[in-house]
Order: structure tokens, then C-alpha cells, then sequence
């Protein structure tokens, strides 16, 4: 089973993760909807958000906390920003400290997503879900 959950202000990053929910064959999910627990065992969990005044957002840090290890197998961290990947390194560090693996390969695009990156993000979710 594969999962895609996002935080996202502007759009740039629920764009991204519409795209790899689509080559998932699953629907991506804000951190913030009624549905975003994972309530069922996931294989992959796809997570993304971005860089907010140096931080990621609460919402998206608060979810992370109600993770754990026996409900996902591994987890693949994205992210849009306009500063640094930085949110790549505190989405990861967040899911290190729940105990879930995460895979060493992210994907970054910095600001809006264009159509050639929206399929690059398609192709990199079928590395992992293939």
C-alpha cells in the first residue's frame, strides 16, 4: 500500500503531490483533511512540505508526531521551495525521530513546479512504487 500526504500553502507542493498520488494510482491527502491519519499498515508513505521562516509548518510537524514505525514501512520525503531544501532535512529528521525508515533519494523543485517537473515527479514515484 502506498500513501501520499502534503502540507502545502501556496499550491506548489499539493501539485507535486498530486502528481506522484497519480502515479501511484493513489489520491494525495493534506496533512491537515479528516483522512489524513494512517490508520492501515503502508509500505510508502510519500511526505511533503516545504520551508516556511526556516521551519516547516506546524501542521505538517504535528502530523509527523502522530507517526509511527508499525503503521509505515518507509517513508520518500518532496518538497517546493522558493529559499532551501532545507525542509527535505526536518521532514526527514521528524520521521527519523518516530523510529520510520526514510529513503535517502528525495525530490526538490524550487517554487512553482512547471509540467516537465510535475512528469519527473510522476517518474520518480514509480521508482518506488513499481
Amino acid at each position: 500500500m502506498t500513501e501520499v500526504r502534503y502540507y502545502s500553502r501556496s499550491g506548489n507542493t499539493k501539485a507535486v503531490a498530486e502528481a506522484i498520488a497519480k502515479a501511484a494510482g493513489v489520491t494525495a491527502v493534506s496533512v491537515t483533511d479528516t483522512g489524513a491519519a494512517i490508520k492501515d499498515k503502508t509500505d510508502i508513505l510519500f511526505i511533503g512540505g516545504a520551508l516556511y521562516a526556516y521551519g516547516i509548518d506546524a501542521d505538517l510537524r504535528s502530523y509527523i508526531d502522530t507517526l509511527s514505525s508499525d503503521k509505515v514501512g518507509k517513508a520518500v520525503v518532496f518538497s517546493t521551495s522558493w529559499l532551501s531544501r532545507h525542509a527535505l532535512d526536518l521532514i526527514r529528521k521528524g520521521l527519523e525521530e518516530k523510529g520510520i525508515s526514510v529513503s535517502e533519494e528525495t525530490l526538490y523543485f524550487r517554487g512553482k513546479p512547471n509540467e516537465t517537473q510535475l512528469k519527473e515527479a510522476e517518474e520518480f514515484a514509480k521508482r518506488f512504487t513499481l
